[in-house]
């Protein structure tokens, strides 16, 4: 049967023997046909159109290869278990669903898994983003610190339950035993990156002075494995806690072999976990032993340095002066000194004498200026207005009042000292003069002139001479006898002076 007899013109409304169905029905059948023809399967293809993920969580984006394109979508769900996160032309292998969106008319997968297309495109993936952190700086020399010599904490991001923390631990306590902090966290799986981030950063926040010692110096480990086990290290989140800390970090990932991006990011990368604990502390035998020789050198060198000291000071003691030789000098000074002393005290005496003559103060001059002070007052006061007159005569005359009392208790205190001046110049005059000798028994010969004889050759037969003793004068009259070699013993109540006998002989 031809065509024609199966259709009709549909302007003639003739009857057709075609099945109708409706667009939802059609939909649907494609639907359940590509569900039951391809219920799970596995999809290579380079990723397209990504631009992570939507504010509702679901991830939107597109598998090609060089001649078809296939639509994908991964649930928020699903999203967040996957062991890598899509990114923009990678080569993935996805496992999943077909399904049709009849809301487009589109077929498209659900993917429930997803991995990378074999080792090539890992390390593609991981060249690129090293590339990308690099060209930011996180990996440059200068960002990295030095590790503390002696540190007194050590923290430990690693798994709690596997053989790396053990040897960490063994090796630490054989060197160098001191606290050590473990920050448990997975090692492998979909949750390394963000709990090794999540450890660092908490190290990095502890309060120096808090409950739980901050750490001096951090030690990321894991032991080795394959590119796919150690994916977790490489996840920018762990590189950039890395690069942040503040505290300096050893990475120890893997064998001496195994490279990730937080080996380029830390401040030190260990070939292994237990060369990491050797790089974190130092050898105690050793700084002991180098303790002990430091020891030995400086005792060394202060017993050195006091013999040293000691041979100087001997020497210097050697070329010092004796006591005798230092005191030569001062004690010289001070017999000179001792020597001019009396002649200085007379000497003084006399020049306050002559200075005490000199002076003409006396209360009648203080008096008569006094009364010339008034004088030129009362005839200032002549002058001035009765009334200015009368204020300042007040003022003055209160004025004048002062100064008089000033002017007797300054008189009075100036008499008071003459006079207790003058008594002492009294006294030592009195002290000095010829009568205090008189007092003693001597006597003091003038001649006519009543000049003082000084000398038995100055007396002449005939002189007439006055003799003054303590009590009075005698006239005497010198006579021409010759003086006796030796007087007569007899006895003497005093030491007569010098030339006594001559003077004796004259009565």
């Amino acid at each position: 049967m031809s065509d024609s007899f199966l259709t009709s013109d549909p302007s003639s409304g003739a009857a057709t023997n075609a099945a109708e169905f409706t667009v939802s029905e059609i939909s649907g059948a494609l639907k359940r046909a590509v569900e039951d023809q391809f219920g799970n399967v596995r999809v290579r293809g380079e990723i397209s159109g990504y631009r992570g993920p939507h504010s509702s969580g679901h991830a939107y984006f597109a598998l090609k290869d060089e001649r078809a394109r296939l639509e994908a979508v991964i649930w928020k769900g699903t999203f967040s278990r996957l062991k890598f996160r899509p990114e923009e032309g990678m080569e993935v292998i996805a496992s999943g669903k077909l399904t049709t969106y009849p809301g487009s008319s589109k077929y498209q997968i659900v993917i429930d898994n997803l991995e990378p297309a074999g080792a090539g495109a890992l390390m593609a993936l991981l060249e690129e983003r090293r590339r990308k952190l690099a060209a930011e700086g996180l990996f440059d020399d200068e960002r990295k610190r030095a590790l503390p010599y002696m540190p007194r904490v050590v923290g430990v991001v690693t798994s709690p339950t596997g053989s790396v923390i053990r040897d960490i631990i063994h090796r630490i306590t054989d060197r160098f035993p001191l606290h050590v902090l473990v920050w448990p966290v997975r090692v492998q799986g979909d949750t390394t990156g963000a709990e090794v981030s999540t450890a660092i950063e908490g190290f990095n926040r502890l309060d120096p002075a808090g409950p739980i010692p901050r750490p001096d110096v951090l030690i990321v480990a894991r032991g080795g494995g394959s590119l796919e086990d150690l994916w977790g290290f490489n996840d920018e989140a762990v590189v950039r806690a890395a690069a942040a800390s503040s505290i300096p970090l050893i990475s120890a990932v893997g064998h001496e072999t195994d490279w990730t991006l937080i080996d380029h990011a830390a401040d030190v990368r260990a070939p292994t976990p237990t060369g990491a604990a050797e790089l974190a502390v130092p050898v105690k035998a050793d700084l002991e032993a180098a303790l002990s020789r430091l020891s030995a050198r400086l005792k060394g060198a202060v017993s050195r340095s006091t013999e040293r000291k000691r041979q100087g000071l001997r020497a210097a003691a050697r070329a010092l002066p004796s006591a005798d030789q230092l005191l030569a000098l001062p004690r010289r000074r001070f017999d000179e000194a001792a020597s001019r002393l009396g002649r200085a005290l007379f000497a003084n005496t006399e020049a306050k004498r002559l200075r005490f003559r000199g002076l003409r103060l006396s209360p009648a001059m203080l008096q008569r200026r006094v009364n010339e002070a008034r004088t030129r007052f009362a005839r200032d006061a002549a002058r001035v207005a009765p009334a200015t007159l009368t204020r300042r005569m007040e003022t003055h005359r209160q004025t004048l009042q002062l100064l008089g009392r000033r002017a007797d208790q300054c008189i009075a205190a100036t008499l008071e000292r003459r006079s207790t001046r003058l008594a002492q110049a009294g006294r030592l005059a009195e002290t000095l003069s010829h009568k205090s000798v008189l007092q003693r028994g001597f006597a003091l010969i003038r001649d006519a002139d009543e000049k003082p004889v000084k000398s038995a050759t100055h007396i002449k037969p005939g002189d007439v001479l006055s003799i003054e003793f303590a009590d009075g004068r005698a006239e005497a009259v010198a006579s021409g006898s010759e003086v006796p070699a030796k007087p007569p013993a007899r006895k003497q109540t005093t030491k007569p002076k010098a030339g006594g006998g001559e003077q004796g002989s004259l009565f």
